[in-house]
């Protein structure tokens, strides 16, 4: 790991950082609105990472993400 350097955001901080500014709404996400879109935020971000993370394991469990069959080749 990294050694931390002053004035370097912390994995929470970023986390919250990457959270709040995903928050802002989207066109899409306006017209119907949001109760909590911090919330909505950081479930949106999670689900990123574990698709990114992931994206052979968690291919069928969302619905955002290709199976592999649906992949580009890499060739």
């Amino acid at each position: 790991m990294d050694e931390y350097q002053p004035g370097q955001a912390t994995g929470n901080q970023r986390d919250r950082e990457r959270a709040e500014t995903r928050a802002a709404l989207l066109p899409e996400e306006q017209v119907v609105g949001s109760e909590d879109p911090q919330a909505q935020a950081e479930e949106i971000l999670e689900e990123s990472d574990e698709r990114t993370a992931d994206p052979e394991g968690t291919g069928e469990s969302y619905q955002q993400t290709s199976t592999p069959a649906q992949r580009p080749s890499v060739d």
